[in-house]
């Protein structure tokens, strides 16, 4: 049976929070000096707090209602109970001891998502690899981790895995290199299974596949892998995850956010259909 959908991930609350907060001062016409003062902080303080890279303290949060004119108990409750929310540990917190700050928010926004799109130049997706597979890229990405660490990493990759069975889950949209399918990782064994595990996952209603064949040439996003993150809830803009190899850059801005938009658009007109995927996938197997 699938699982029940969990309640929105602390991290996307904190965003939610930031932006309505970011509202009331912009309506009361008080600027981030002003807002900065009644809480005895600095103005980068107040910023940081609206874009949600900072965690809101109740006081704070009552401080600022009161500087922004919200006097209703039960609006200033609703804020209250918001921040209490946005503050309690994900489920990803139990892994802290092997998950970058920068990946806890990449969990958070992915366990939220209605829709996920993305473009993986270098491995199968991690919420599409076998648990074979899945060892082998973090140990080549971790070499000099114990292999008690590697088993953790392991473990929550696999956990993030449920969103795509879980009740009402995401759209996930992924256009794959085909150097992805031609590295051999894990040995032929592996291989063989992780190609197995894409062909069941095109049968998945929300999973579309898409490979870009080396015969279609450069295309626009041949930068490295990237995710765009699309939600139901309001205040959420859509969000775009950009890695590298020490972290990660998370961008909202409109114009930033239609920069990755327009060329993963092109991309999924350039790359192979998804309904050709799962015999493009079926021929690569042939091959292993």
């Amino acid at each position: 049976m699938p699982e029940a959908r969990p309640p929105a991930a602390p991290t996307v609350l904190r965003v939610v929070l930031g932006k309505r907060l970011a509202d009331l001062r912009e309506k009361a016409a008080i600027g981030y000096e002003q807002a900065a003062r009644a809480l005895d902080v600095t103005h980068a303080t107040i910023r940081r707090m609206e874009k949600a890279e900072v965690g809101l303290k109740l006081p704070y949060v009552e401080k600022l209602l009161t500087t922004y004119g919200v006097t209703d108990p039960d609006e200033v409750e609703g804020f209250l109970t918001l921040a209490r929310e946005a503050n309690r540990p994900g489920w990803w917190h139990r892994y802290r001891d092997v998950l970058p700050e920068w990946f806890s928010a990449f969990v958070s926004l992915e366990g939220e998502a209605r829709v996920i799109r993305a473009y993986e130049p270098h491995y199968v997706p991690g919420l599409l690899q076998t648990e074979d597979y899945a060892r082998a890229v973090l140990r080549a990405g971790s070499p000099n981790a114990p292999a008690e660490a590697v088993e953790r990493g392991l473990s929550l990759r696999l956990e993030r895995q449920a969103l795509l069975t879980r009740e009402n889950p995401p759209l996930l949209w992924v256009v794959v290199d085909e150097t992805v399918l031609r590295r051999p990782i894990g040995g032929p064994d592996v291989m063989r299974a992780q190609v197995d595990r894409l062909i069941e996952a095109c049968a998945m209603p929300n999973v579309r596949l898409q490979i870009m064949p080396f015969s279609a040439g450069p295309h626009s996003a041949m930068y490295g892998p990237f995710h765009i993150f699309r939600f139901e809830i309001q205040e959420l803009p859509d969000m775009v995850c950009a890695e590298s190899l020490v972290g990660a850059v998370y961008f909202d801005e409109r114009d930033d956010v239609s920069t990755f938009l327009e060329a993963l658009d092109r991309m999924s007109a350039q790359a192979a259909p998804a309904h050709s995927t799962e015999a493009f996938l079926g021929r690569v197997r042939k091959e292993i």
